[in-house]
């Protein structure tokens, strides 16, 4: 399953990339994002893998990151595991001027291993799209704050 799109910023291609790169500021538009840590590599490098905590309700949800690919402020690529599902992420940045960035964003679920999620991406894929599209929003509204 696979989901795209992009969203305009309107703050300049290096801020956006800043403030993207900052693993401090996910609490700032992820919800439920608890702390990053840095379990092997260099941070921001390629290969780089840190454990991602987050707290949904009464349920506490990790997934482990690796770095895949880091150009900023051009494109950043990740992928993500978790116990249950694995998904790739893919970023790119492009300055539309001085002062707007279109932020274009890919993720695409490669493993679902568990009935009931992967029952519910056939039947409900949007529950998958939504906290995506929804995190992105609040990435705009942040990064236009600044």
């Amino acid at each position: 399953m696979k989901h795209k799109g992009y969203i305009e910023i309107n703050q300049s291609l290096h801020k956006v990339a800043e403030l993207f790169a900052n693993p401090d500021n996910l609490k700032e538009y992820q919800d439920g994002f608890i702390k990053k840590e840095l379990i092997s590599g260099e941070k921001g490098k390629v290969g780089a893998v840190s454990k991602m905590f987050y707290k949904h309700g009464k349920h506490d949800m990790e997934l482990t990151e690796t770095i895949t690919k880091n150009e900023l402020p051009y494109s950043f690529e990740a992928s993500y595991h978790h116990k249950h599902m694995d998904n790739t992420m893919k970023c790119n940045f492009i300055a539309i001027d001085d002062k707007k960035t279109k932020y274009e964003f890919e993720y695409e679920y490669t493993r679902i291993n568990w009935v009931m999620p992967k029952l519910m991406a056939i039947l409900f894929p949007s529950m998958y799209r939504k906290p995506a599209e929804k995190w992105l929003r609040q990435f705009k509204e942040f990064a236009e704050r600044q």
